[in-house]
């Protein structure tokens, strides 16, 4: 079994930027692919970045190339996502979840986190 917890969200101006951090616990959790979700209200959960267990492979939607960077530490057991450039758009709950396969879509992830709020601001 596989915990995660996210942390780092928060109320933000449009153009700022934030990191978003999920701290992973369990067996193999390192070795296990890393996503960033997101979910607005009324809208469907959407996939927004991931990362491999080596850290070697990331993936981006491609509304967020650019903009946001997902990165690893293993020795942590921690999973980053760097915002910049941020808009009201990007408001949304966050999640971190995993999976032991490398895949993107959302139903693929086996444990997932509670999530975070990001609040873009205009």
């Amino acid at each position: 079994q596989v915990q995660l917890v996210e942390s780092g969200g928060g109320l933000v101006q449009a153009g700022g930027s934030l990191r978003l951090s999920c701290a992973a616990s369990g067996r193999s959790a390192s070795t296990y692919t890393m996503g960033w979700f997101r979910q607005a209200p009324g809208k469907e959960r959407e996939f927004v970045a991931a990362i491999i267990g080596s850290g070697s492979g990331t993936f981006y939607a491609d509304s967020m190339k650019g903009r946001f960077t997902i990165s690893r530490d293993n020795a942590k057991i921690t999973v980053y996502l760097q915002m910049n450039s941020l808009k009201p758009e990007d408001t949304a709950v966050y999640y971190c979840a995993a999976s032991r396969r490398v895949v993107t879509s959302a139903p693929d992830y086996e444990h997932w986190g509670r999530g975070t709020q990001v609040t873009v601001s205009s």
